[in-house]
Order: C-alpha cells, then sequence, then structure tokens
C-alpha cells in the first residue's frame, strides 16, 4: 500500500478527469501476487502520500485494478483504460512471469526485497535501521545496540508461518547509522505461502520494543502514517500480542 507509485497514477487519474483526457495504464504483474490480502486498512484521518485510501497493507491488486478501483469506488471519473496483462494468473509470483525484474528504485532491488517489504516497511517509522545503505534493504534490520544473536533466537522461538530469522551484523552507507556497525537479523522467507509479510514485520518491532525500551523509539507520525492508524503503535506500546492486533483489523 505504501509504494507511492500508485498515487502518482491516482493524481495523475485526477488531473486527467479535470482535463478531461482518456488516462490510459499499461498494467503490470504485481511481484508479490495477487491471491494474498494482508494487513489493516487506512483508516479516516490518516491518510497520505503513503496511503490515500482505504486499502490493505499487501491489497492483491495490479496498478490497474487500482486504477479501476480508484476510479469507481472513490470518484476519480477519468476516461480510463486499462491495458492487461497476457497470461497474466493471479497466482503468479514475479518469478513465474519469466520476466526481468528491473528494480523500481534502487532500495526495491529484487522480488525477494517486495515480499517482505509490506511489513519490514513499517521499520522506518522506528530508530532501527531497515537496511537503507545495505545490498538488502528491508530484509535487514538493526541498530547498534542491538543484541542480534539474541533477537533472532527470540523471534525464531516465535515460530512464525513460513519466516526463519538470522543473526547479522551491517554497516549502512548511507542513512540511519551510516558508517556504524549495526547488529540484527536477516529475513529468510522459507514458504511464501504461508509466509505473512506484515505479521512478521510488526512482530519484529514490537519484540526490538520490548527487548529494547530505553533505546527503542517509535517516529510516532511517520510509523503511524504507514500503518494508516494510531492503534497499532499504542498496542505495541502496550504490549498487545500481534496476534490479537491481526485480528482487530481483519474486520476492515
Amino acid at each position: 500500500r505504501y509504494y507511492t507509485f500508485v498515487y502518482t497514477m491516482a493524481l495523475c487519474m485526477q488531473a486527467a478527469a479535470r482535463a478531461k483526457l482518456p488516462f490510459f495504464v499499461l498494467d503490470r504483474p504485481n511481484p508479490i501476487g495477487l491471491e494474498a490480502v494482508e494487513g489493516n486498512i487506512v483508516h479516516q484521518g490518516f491518510a497520505s502520500f503513503v496511503g490515500m485510501y482505504p486499502i490493505a497493507t499487501r491489497h492483491g491488486m495490479t496498478a490497474g485494478e487500482l486504477a479501476r478501483y480508484f476510479n469507481v469506488e472513490h470518484g476519480i471519473g477519468c476516461e480510463l483504460q486499462v491495458i492487461e496483462c497476457e497470461g497474466l494468473t493471479r497466482s503468479m509470483l514475479w518469478e513465474d512471469t519469466g520476466l526481468a525484474f528491473i528494480p523500481p528504485s534502487p532500495n526495491m532491488p529484487t522480488p525477494d526485497t517486495a515480499l517482505v517489504y509490506p511489513g519490514m516497511g513499517l521499520v522506518e517509522g522506528t530508530n532501527v535501521s531497515e537496511g537503507r545503505g545495505t545490498t538488502r534493504p528491508f530484509e535487514l534490520a538493526g541498530a547498534p545496540w542491538i543484541d542480534a544473536e539474541k533477537l533472532s533466537r527470540v523471534l525464531n522461538d516465535k515460530h512464525l508461518a513460513g519466516v526463519r530469522f538470522r543473526p547479522v551484523h551491517f554497516t549502512p552507507t548511507f542513512s540511519k547509522y551510516e558508517g556504524k556497525s549495526c547488529n540484527g537479523i536477516e529475513v529468510h522467507v522459507m514458504d511464501r505461502d504461508t509466509f505473512n509479510p506484515v505479521v512478521a514485520g510488526l512482530t519484529v518491532i514490537a519484540t526490538i520494543h520490548d527487548l529494547y525500551p530505553h533505546q527503542f523509539a517509535f517516529k510516532a507520525s511517520d510509523f503511524d502514517r504507514l500503518v494508516g492508524n494510531d492503534w497499532v503503535r499504542q498496542d505495541i506500546e502496550k504490549g498487545i500480542p500481534v496476534s490479537e492486533m491481526r485480528r482487530r483489523w481483519q474486520a476492515g
């Protein structure tokens, strides 16, 4: 949800509607598939350029499907034409398409990055490095004050579906902790079908919060904007399990 290209598209659609110009979307596969829908929706009062509409964190749509949804359900009303992908099925992940992956930005270098991003992207709203400035952004998370072995052990003891955590040490070349040695975890997705990136990302954040209450800090406005509400952050601060948060957001 918080990948901003789709909101650039939506704003261009609004401009096209005002100018009475047709708008074309050359659709593309969603690199993390079109079947799984995970995470919460954006609540009223938290809309932003990283979440303009009340869609799920992992929304399970292509850009063309999002365009149709924005156009009809949110009243943009432009003259929209979506040029659909030939041969695309809803079960396809990127490696099933046979297409080369072209990084849409320096911090989205591989399809593996995209798979963990719906959850690990939330680390941006904290004082923990999300791996920017390394070759594995969003697959890494850490800080100088973390014990990598302890964090990985505690996370693996939670037995989250489809994922394991490896202790790592890395030094970002830019962004948070630039030039400083960080300790943390690498996210290894073992089973794409059972892995829930939102649950995994929030579990990483909540675990670091619990283990390092004096060092860890939220960037509250950034985190809330990414999540699309303020109650997820408040629940982490209260020690409420991620499983309970998941039950709460499912209705949306």
